[in-house]
């Protein structure tokens, strides 16, 4: 069974230049107990999907349910069965861990008693016990993500919706999160997971669905993904970065399409069919053409690979992307 549901959702804003198209016909299906992941870079529209499906924007056209509950006819019934977690910890500073975590109980009218009971679970369970009675003002930027996300547990929701919710983590901090939201899955709880970084979706997801300009472009699970591209990559480091002209013309002669060169010109890769005997000519024609290498390897295709093959760049943090809101911001 399907507890999210959305078909043909739209949204476009308009502009001094034209229509802003933030949704163009966005189909998504997310079954029960399990973790969809929306894959993209940074004004894709996956931050869009998520405000429709949690009732914070209205689509223009297109349907959306919540466990069979109409998104837009019924909001309210909407909100008592989800936790949200977005891309910036929405905490109070000036509280402490549990008293953040006790407001929201009784914002959700469990009660003194209940609210109390539900937070210091929350706190137990995202072992924050020595952290629990500080001001959250002093909290590592880890430690902020998951009060913010213990608050998304506060009702026990049927779906969870976590919005980039490791951006701005260290690798370790990172981690941890994803070691919390595992054991949620295991527990049961459907999660929509909205991410930018390929190695999220990878190790979290059952599908994956890869969004760009406002619609689903290809999805599957990472496996699949990577299967529709198929063959081997067969990249080289040059030890004289003036040498990748050449060794890019190399590579092209055996891969499949051009070869790419890293920006630090030292790296060239290439898409291969027969990656065995395709690097073993490479490497032959390298030799021959007195190009010195500090290393040459084969590999299976990336989450990196797929996106670059659909879309034809990079599903990369780029400084002067434009996330969702920013696109917003500019046609308001």
């Amino acid at each position: 069974m399907a507890l999210i549901e959305a078909t043909g959702l739209t949204k476009t804003y308009r502009s001094k230049s034209g229509p802003v198209h933030a949704l163009a016909g966005f189909d998504l299906s997310v079954p029960q107990g399990t973790v969809k992941a929306l894959l993209g870079p940074n004004g894709a529209g996956k931050t869009t999907v998520v405000k429709m499906l949690t009732t914070l924007l209205r689509p223009d056209s297109g349907t959306a349910f919540i466990d069979g509950i109409d998104v837009v006819r019924h909001p309210k019934d909407v909100r008592r069965i989800i936790g949200v977690s977005g891309q910036y910890a929405a905490v109070d500073e000036n509280l402490t861990g549990f008293e953040n975590l006790e407001m929201v109980g009784r914002l959700y009218h469990l009660g003194g008693a209940a609210a109390k009971r539900r937070a210091q679970e929350l706190i137990d369970l995202f072992e924050l016990t020595a952290a629990g009675n500080r001001p959250v003002k002093g909290f590592s930027g880890g430690m902020r993500r998951r009060i913010d996300l213990a608050g998304a547990l506060v009702i026990n929701p049927k779906v969870l919706f976590l919005d980039e919710p490791t951006t701005g983590l260290d690798p370790r901090s990172r981690l941890a999160l994803w070691d919390v939201i595992k054991s949620l899955v295991e527990d049961g709880t459907t999660v929509l997971l909205t991410t930018q970084y390929l190695e999220e979706a990878d190790q979290l997801s059952d599908d994956i669905s890869v969004i760009d300009d406002g619609r689903v472009i290809a999805e599957g699970t990472s496996d699949q993904l990577k299967a529709q591209i198929g063959g081997h990559r067969v990249e080289v480091a040059l030890i004289d970065p003036s040498d990748s002209e050449s060794a890019s013309q190399i590579l092209t002669r055996y891969g499949e399409g051009e070869s790419t060169v890293a920006g630090d010109g030292r790296t060239v890769e290439v898409a291969v069919l027969d990656g065995p005997r395709a690097l073993q000519h490479m490497l032959a024609d390298l030799r021959e053409a007195g190009i010195q290498l500090h290393d040459a390897g084969m590999r299976r295709p990336t989450l990196d690979d797929v996106f670059l093959k659909l879309t034809g760049h990079k599903a990369d943090m780029a400084q002067d992307a434009e996330s969702d809101d920013t696109k917003l911001e500019k046609v308001r």
